[in-house]
């Protein structure tokens, strides 16, 4: 999906394909490797969510550094996403897909990417980022605005859980939660997950 922001089909949209893969794979892999050092076994959850982690890390990105920071960017994305996702409950929040570990702290290390690898050598149209030589101006804006659009979206979200909360409700009964949502607001179960020794 990286590679058609380019609006043309040239080295920038093939810089940018390239380095949506290579991170991909990166962070697939660390996140795998992370799980099972952290919990003595891998999954193929991880997997996916490692590959997910490092498309979110590489999206701002991509057309402005080259493979070996699309590297380090998703290795990076793989253990912190990883290692964001088992805090979730420590923390207690709810979060069933992962959002925060795998989009936002991924979302916020790519952002951040480019401050540190962005080079004029990929893109002409960018800055040279600390690690370029261009000093720590385009890693500022980018902290700048990762601030800016976690405020933002804060903000938005806090309006929404509040409109929803005092319209429908924020919250189902928590019995309803451990029954299933499903049986209790569809009365149907997605998935059959009983087992049945005679079966066979």
């Amino acid at each position: 999906f990286n590679a058609g922001s380019a609006l043309s089909a040239g080295s920038l949209a093939a810089t940018a394909m390239i380095n949506t893969q290579i991170a991909s794979a990166a962070a697939s892999m660390t996140w795998v490797l992370f799980e099972k050092y952290r919990d003595g076994k891998a999954t193929t959850l991880g997997v996916a969510s490692g590959a997910i982690a490092g498309a979110v890390v590489i999206t701002p990105a991509c057309g402005f550094i080259n493979p070996i920071g699309a590297l380090i960017l998703g290795l990076i994305a793989g253990v912190a996403g990883s290692y964001a996702v088992s805090r979730k409950y420590k923390f207690g929040y709810d979060d069933s897909l992962d959002v925060v570990g795998v989009h936002g702290v991924s979302g916020i290390i790519g952002m951040i990417g480019i401050g540190l690898f962005a080079t004029v050598t990929v893109n002409a149209a960018g800055k040279d980022g600390l690690l370029s030589g261009g000093g720590t101006d385009l890693l500022g804006r980018q902290l700048i605005a990762i601030i800016v659009v976690a405020l933002f979206s804060f903000c938005a979200t806090w309006l929404i859980a509040k409109a929803i909360s005092l319209t429908i409700g924020f919250r189902v009964l928590a019995d309803d939660e451990i029954t299933g949502l499903d049986t209790t607001y569809h009365a149907e179960s997605a998935y059959d997950i009983t087992g049945n020794s005679n079966r066979y």
